[in-house]
């Protein structure tokens, strides 16, 4: 079940972007990715890490939006 959800949130980002993803969605998606192990493979260790930081931000802008005056 959990790699089912995975990879329909992976695909809606590859899609559309973070910015689709609800708050919610995002924080599941967050949880999902940290869960996987990809300790035997360097490359995709580095973008796992990176993903997750993306996350981060994207979950910070959503709930702190920068206001321009």
């Amino acid at each position: 079940m959990d790699e089912q959800e995975l990879k329909r949130l992976l695909e809606i980002v590859s899609d559309k972007g973070l910015k689709a993803l609800s708050v919610d969605e995002l924080f599941r998606l967050h949880m999902l990715v940290e869960e996987k192990d990809y300790a035997g493979n360097k490359k995709a260790d580095r973008a796992k890490k990176k993903l997750l930081g993306k996350i981060n931000a994207e979950i910070y802008n959503k709930h702190s939006p920068r206001r321009f005056f």
